[in-house]
Parts: C-alpha cells; sequence; structure tokens
C-alpha cells in the first residue's frame, strides 16, 4: 500500500517535519519548568540546572497576582466567546438572506477585509480614534458638548474597547465557514417547509440553524480551548500601567517574567500551567458535547 501511493505519502513528509521540528521537538524544553536555569547558561542549562519540582507552580499559585491575572484571562476569554461566537452566526443568517447579489458580495467584501489588517494597524488605528488627547472620538465628543472618555486608559471602557475591535477584526472572516454550512443544507427542506406555510424566520429557527449545529459546536469547543489565551498580542499593544489591574493577563505575565526579568523557569511553568488547564477545557467540552449527543472534534 505505501509502495502504491509513495508520492502522496512523500507529500506529507514536510508537513510531518514541520510539526517535529516546530512543535513537538521544544516541548522538551518543557522540562525547564521544573529547573532552576539561570539566564545565560545557554542549552546546557537545561541538562545542568537543579531540579526543584512543582516550586515554580507553588510560587506562581500562591503569588500576589495568581487571581488577578487569572480572573482577566478568564474574563477577557468569556466575553470574547458571549459576544464574539454569536456574532459570526448571526452575520452569515443575515448575508444568507440578501438576495440582490453585488450587495451580498460586497458586505461580504468588506466584512472580510480586516481580517487582512495587522493586529499592529488595527491598535494604530484605535489609538487614532480613541486617544484621549487628540483621538477622534475626543474631538466628536466634544462637538456634542459632552466630555472626552479615556477609552484606552479607563479601566471601565477598557475590555469593552478590546472585545468590540476583535470582533469587529475578525467577524467577517469567521462568517465563511457558517455561510458554507448554510450552504450544504438540503434545500428540499426549505421547499417542504414552504409548503408548510414556514416563513423565513421560522426557516431559520428549524432548519438553518439545526443545519449549522454541528459546525458550530465543533468551532465553541476551539473557543474555549483557547480561554487561556484572552488575545496577547492585541492587549499587549493596546495596554498601558493605568489599565494593569482589568487587562493583565497570564500571557503579558509570562512576557514579564520571561523576557524582562528573565526569569525563564518561572515563566515556563506558568505557561505550561496555562497550556494545562486549555487541554482539561477542550477534553471538558468535548465530551459534554458528545453527552448531549452532538458532534465533538473527536
Amino acid at each position: 500500500m505505501i509502495r502504491k501511493h509513495k508520492l502522496h505519502y512523500a507529500l506529507v513528509i514536510p508537513g510531518m517535519l514541520y510539526f517535529l521540528v516546530f512543535h513537538y521537538g521544544p516541548m522538551y524544553g518543557v522540562i525547564i519548568a521544573f529547573k532552576q536555569v539561570a539566564p545565560f547558561e545557554g542549552l546546557k542549562g537545561i541538562f545542568s540546572s537543579e531540579w526543584v519540582g512543582l516550586k515554580h507552580f507553588r510560587d506562581f499559585a500562591s503569588s500576589y497576582y495568581f487571581w488577578d491575572i487569572m480572573g482577566n484571562t478568564i474574563l477577557i476569554s468569556l466575553y470574547r466567546i458571549l459576544f464574539g461566537f454569536p456574532a459570526p452566526i448571526v452575520l452569515a443568517l443575515l448575508i444568507n438572506e440578501v438576495r440582490h447579489g453585488l450587495f451580498k458580495r460586497v458586505v461580504q467584501t468588506i466584512s472580510y477585509l480586516p481580517h487582512f489588517l495587522s493586529m499592529v494597524i488595527v491598535a494604530g488605528l484605535l489609538t487614532a480614534l480613541l486617544s484621549a488627547d487628540d483621538g477622534f472620538a475626543k474631538g466628536l465628543l466634544q462637538s456634542f458638548g459632552l466630555e472626552p472618555i479615556p477609552f484606552l486608559t479607563d479601566p471601565a471602557y477598557f475590555r469593552s474597547v478590546l472585545v468590540v475591535s476583535g470582533i469587529w477584526k475578525e467577524v467577517g472572516w469567521s462568517t465563511i465557514i457558517y455561510l458554507a454550512a448554510i450552504a450544504g443544507v438540503d434545500q428540499q427542506l426549505y421547499e417542504a417547509a414552504k409548503v408548510d406555510g414556514a416563513g423565513r424566520l421560522r426557516q431559520t429557527w428549524h432548519i438553518t440553524l439545526p443545519g449549522i449545529r454541528p459546525i458550530a459546536v465543533i468551532l465553541l469547543i476551539l473557543s474555549i480551548g483557547h480561554v487561556m489565551d484572552a488575545g496577547f498580542e492585541q492587549i499587549f499593544l493596546l495596554y498601558s500601567p493605568p489599565v494593569y489591574e482589568v487587562a493583565d493577563i497570564i500571557d503579558t505575565y509570562v512576557y514579564r517574567k520571561g523576557l524582562v526579568e528573565v526569569n525563564y523557569s518561572y515563566a515556563s511553568a506558568v505557561g505550561l500551567f496555562k497550556s494545562v488547564i486549555a487541554l482539561v477545557l477542550v477534553v471538558g467540552s468535548n465530551y459534554l458535547a458528545k453527552k448531549f449527543g452532538q458532534e465533538g472534534i473527536w
């Protein structure tokens, strides 16, 4: 069998090498989370450093920042799921109802475009729009006789800015999957529903939504697996000391401990802790999905 399809198997080799070299190979370095590696020992420090076991994990769990960064990470991620997960579904349903072909393509194109902007550009746009010093929002509010709002430096608004800008950037791209799933729904079901007198709203509720439910469940499981991420790049580019209390997450904490303070072992332990929690969330959500009769990832 292998000889017969050897060319097909050869096509898999580059992908396998990529994962072996860049994903599985570096996993051995996780061992430094259980050692006390000095900053300038190099690669030999991985093998020769003192074994400290779970010391770094205990230090993290008992640190002053533990509950703050865990709370911020989970809360920001839950906001993203609560408001960001249904957004592409709603947009896909609305686009699917558009009957004018040109208008439909224009809407899809406009909604897709932000996905191709780097987060650095998005952060620059947000700063230009929402800056309390000379941002567009400041001038707009003042023109209505209102006081300017420091959206990027006020803890009361910062999380909302993160969630809304994240939805704006990715909602159009995420609709591609749902539009493809909607296109795969049996059209005879819609014809039968029309014969029975069902309107567009009932067709959407009883045919379209059940038709895309398996895809939605899989994407929800994957979203839950990213709960511990919370969007490092976006937060790192936008946050500042005034909003640390609501924006400091595990990844920004790891950045400070690992790259700024050069405490590699402690930062690796915190990162490994985050990865284990993410694995538990994925496995648990997949189990619950199958328990309730839905198709999981495996």
